[in-house]
């Protein structure tokens, strides 16, 4: 048992060592968007934020009323966007297990871990933030122009898995509060492709550029400063 125990934490430590040198790799290597649009004109620009934790990555929305009128399913499924307290609206992708079921790290199951190294459907999860101004602890500011805007909000509205009627597929009694709502979502979630390549993938739609490769916040957030001019500090 011991000679197993000692094989089965080499091979886990090959496969962090392999993980940690390829992402550092795809970190140095740009990859472009397929669209590149023009860049904001002066007080026309439309402001996202990014918001980043040690491995997760959030796309906060402007709660204006363009917004607030292509995500007026959330009202019907419970939420209040006529609260004056509601500024943004938080998107992001994971792994169905992983997110529903860790609202913190005490959560966290073996099962859970599993899915999210292997693979897992995917959902969405939306919240409503109150007004931001991108200088707070873990986030990023992001100005785009308004055709670059909208891109983002078609790829957003795309990930979504949706019913016979077309609405979004909500996940009933899945939530960590009444301010969101999590949602079935198009793809699979598994090591290579997370959350965090996922944010990268609407940024590009977007009209950004990223790294190759962007399996965790940092290495997302470095390869916009190293690749995009575009991304304000």
């Amino acid at each position: 048992m011991r000679r197993w125990g000692r094989a089965l934490f080499a091979a886990g430590v090959a496969l962090a060592a392999s993980l940690t040198g390829l992402a550092l790799l795809a970190l140095a290597i740009p990859r472009a968007p397929e669209v590149r649009f023009p860049p904001p004109e002066a007080g026309n620009e439309r402001v996202v934020l990014l918001a980043a934790n040690p491995i997760h990555t959030d796309i906060l929305l402007p709660a204006t009323p363009d917004v607030l009128a292509r995500f007026a399913f959330l009202a019907g499924d419970g939420l209040p966007l006529d609260d004056p307290r509601v500024g943004a609206i938080a998107v992001g992708w994971g792994g169905r297990a992983f997110y529903t079921q860790t609202p913190e790290w005490r959560d966290l199951t073996v099962g859970a871990l599993w899915h999210s190294f292997t693979y897992d459907r995917s959902v969405l999860h939306l919240s409503l933030a109150p007004a931001l101004t991108g200088e707070e602890p873990g986030l990023r500011r992001l100005s785009l122009s308004e055709p670059a805007f909208q891109a983002l909000l078609r790829f957003i509205d795309a990930s979504f898995q949706r019913t016979p009627s077309g609405a979004p597929e909500i996940l009933p009694g899945f939530s960590y509060g009444p301010y969101d709502r999590f949602y079935e979502a198009r793809g699979g979630f598994n090591l290579l492709f997370g959350c965090n390549t996922w944010t990268a993938q609407a940024l590009r739609q977007a009209g950004l550029t990223t790294s190759l490769w962007s399996p965790l916040p940092p290495l997302l957030l470095w390869g916009l400063d190293w690749h995009e001019a575009k991304v304000l500090g």
